[in-house]
């Protein structure tokens, strides 16, 4: 089954795969994803599951820790780009494979852990995704889900309408609410719910999506009268070193089947 906005995210994501990475943007930030394994805590026998992986770069961090990974995406430049990473590393023990969280091409109860990093957002459907991952998830396996917080309900139309401004593959932010009751609804047992504020910068948080000069004109006098005392975008932003900055808030739900 492909998501209904394939098209989107393929284009929107083939525009960022070079820069994904970047440092600028913290999408990619090294202590938080040490810090994540440290939560998980892996076993060397495991088999790990990325699901819409991007550039692999949490299953590339996962791989010394266990017996194999696969990442799946439906992006094929991000996975290009992951695999060379993962060459270049001297990680032999990874899969990247195209496909569609919507529906995983693989059999029930296959993975040891399954997580899915920034992705739910994307999706237009997220009970199909979240009943996919739970299903090729081993009895006592754990289900790993990290993604942005929404703003609080008075902000959450104008957050998310600067989201797809900036990036029309975008869907709508959950709130912390929405994410614990998939795990209810699907009979995850929740171990770990924790938020993490993550700076960015916005003309940074800009440039990886190339978003056009008129759009990124709009978003930032939006941000500019947010910061002024006007109409609030949740973002919370503010002013660092004469530059835009606000903060993310990052969940991180760790759930045992």
């Amino acid at each position: 089954m492909k998501p209904e906005n394939l098209e989107i995210i393929n284009r929107s994501f083939t525009i960022q795969a070079p820069n994904f990475e970047n440092n600028s943007v913290n999408f990619s930030k090294e202590e938080y994803l040490h810090y994540m394994l440290s939560c998980i805590a892996p076993h060397k026998q495991d088999i790990v599951l990325e699901v819409a992986a991007g550039t692999c770069v949490c299953g590339r961090s996962f791989s010394p820790l266990v017996q194999s990974v696969v990442c799946l995406d439906a992006t094929v430049p991000m996975l290009h780009i992951g695999k060379q990473k993962a060459e270049n590393s001297n990680l032999n023990n990874m899969i990247f494979l195209k496909g569609y969280a919507q529906e995983l091409p693989f059999l029930d109860n296959s993975f040891d852990i399954v997580f899915s990093r920034l992705a739910f957002h994307h999706f237009t459907d997220i009970n199909i995704v979240f009943s996919e991952m739970v299903r090729v998830l081993k009895p006592g396996g754990k289900l790993v889900m990290i993604d942005m917080q929404a703003a609080d309900e008075s902000s959450r139309n104008i957050e998310d309408k600067i989201e797809t401004l900036r990036d029309p593959s975008h869907v709508k932010n959950l709130s912390k609410e929405e994410m614990k009751n998939l795990f209810t609804e699907y009979n995850i047992t929740l171990q770990k719910c924790e938020t993490t504020e993550i700076q960015q910068q916005l003309k940074n948080w800009l440039a990886l999506t190339k978003t056009p000069e008129s759009v990124q004109n709009k978003i930032t006098s939006l941000m500019q009268a947010d910061i002024s005392g006007q109409e609030k975008t949740g973002f919370y932003p503010y002013i660092k070193d004469n530059t835009i900055c606000f903060k993310q808030k990052w969940i991180l739900m760790i759930g045992k089947k």
